[in-house]
């Protein structure tokens, strides 16, 4: 019995069963649509997040106040964080490949002009925020490059604020009262959307210096910073610390860099998207099982062909991988079932939840196909066994 008889007796032993084999697939189209669908949700999440992540570039440093790792006393023993300061940020500035640094200083409260009123977010923040921040303005400028310290009274809109307060007329030059005092609009920003929940257009844009006096607070939020692109972020954060620490006293401040936190980010959706694909993998478990079930009963029905087979002279290796062979075939049908599943799952649910996006990966396909094939592969092995090792004679008369 040469390959391709095999492999014809396989492909006909499967048709000549459509109903069993049918449902033998089954389980493993599901098992490999589900490990489709479910990874390429957590691929679609974690671009998206990244995504949402390096809207600001890359390039960024972000330092607040307070240290955020455990120490072997009481808090309460080494509590001595001082504020971070505008002096801080312009401090900052003198460091070699910083390109730019903004104070950060954030609230909610209430904005009026025209007779009309809304609350919104209030950011204290400094002339480089659209250069950080890769934020553009729209209509007219920033915020001028004042003394932080006694900064005027002025204001830039974001999108949506202006066109609750203005609508389609000019707010450049217009008096807002922001919190009780009043204020004179520069400029309008672009639209920029959401990131994480958050409404970029739905806010204002003031001094820090001013926002610090409107929220009484006597320590700015936070600094992100922006290096030059040939720079390291880890050299960059280490000249940072040095300074701050200078300044301070002692390491009262936490700093992250964009890398780690894409790295932290990274970590936590790649371990979701496992977990998913280990779910999806317990359904395609479940259809190795079935494949083994059928084969087994497979084997029985087919007593007085696998005896004919051997008194033909079929030897046990050819009627090992006889069986073998339908094993594979049945897995790799229910697995090309399951991409076309999975597939097509995928792009009606993005279809149907535009905001929830979709990705699927080139990556767990592959994973998922050779694992469908692996595991017909084992499911069949018993089996196969079970007939290659049959008796021609019992097995004839038994038939």
């Amino acid at each position: 019995m040469r390959s391709s008889d095999i492999l014809k007796f396989s492909a006909k032993a499967i048709a000549g069963h459509r109903l069993r084999s049918f449902l033998t697939t089954l389980g493993i189209a599901i098992g490999i649509g589900s490990v489709i669908l479910l990874t390429s949700i957590g691929e679609g999440v974690q671009q998206f997040m990244v995504k949402e992540f390096t809207q600001f570039g890359t390039n960024l440093v972000a330092i607040v106040p307070g240290r955020t790792t455990t120490m072997g006393m009481s808090g309460a023993v080494v509590s001595n964080v001082r504020p971070l300061s505008l002096e801080d940020e312009r401090a900052l500035q003198n460091i070699p490949q910083i390109t730019a640094t903004v104070p950060v200083v954030q609230g909610n409260g209430e904005v009026e002009a025209r007779r009309k009123q809304r609350r919104t977010t209030i950011l204290g923040v400094g002339p480089f925020a659209p250069l950080v921040w890769q934020f553009n303005v729209a209509v007219g400028t920033f915020l001028p490059p004042d003394d932080p310290r006694a900064a005027r009274a002025f204001v830039v809109l974001g999108s949506k604020v202006k066109a609750e307060l203005f609508g389609q007329a000019n707010p450049l030059g217009q008096i807002v009262r922001i919190g009780g005092f009043r204020y004179r609009v520069t400029g309008v920003m672009e639209s920029k959307g959401q990131i994480l929940g958050f409404d970029l257009d739905d806010a204002v844009y003031i001094p820090a210096a001013r926002a610090l006096e409107l929220f009484n607070r006597n320590s700015l939020m936070e600094i992100d910073v922006l290096y030059d692109n040939d720079a390291s972020a880890a050299k960059i954060a280490e000249r940072v610390k040095k300074t701050i620490i200078d300044r301070h006293g002692s390491e009262d401040f936490t700093i992250t860099t964009q890398d780690q936190m894409l790295d932290v980010l990274g970590d936590v959706l790649d371990k979701l998207t496992l977990a998913v694909a280990a779910l999806g993998g317990i359904s395609l478990l479940v259809g190795g099982v079935g494949i083994m079930t059928i084969m087994t009963i497979a084997v029985r029905d087919r007593t007085g062909e696998i005896g004919l087979l051997r008194a033909l002279g079929a030897t046990r290796s050819k009627v090992l991988r006889l069986f073998l062979m339908e094993a594979v075939f049945l897995s790799a049908a229910g697995g090309t079932a399951g991409l076309v599943l999975g597939g097509g799952g995928a792009r009606l649910l993005h279809f149907a939840v535009p905001a929830l996006p979709t990705q699927i990966s080139l990556l767990y396909v592959v994973l998922s196909m050779t694992l469908a094939v692996a595991i017909g592969l084992l499911a069949g092995v018993l089996p196969a066994f079970q007939a290659a090792d049959m008796d021609p004679q019992e097995a004839l008369r038994a038939e």
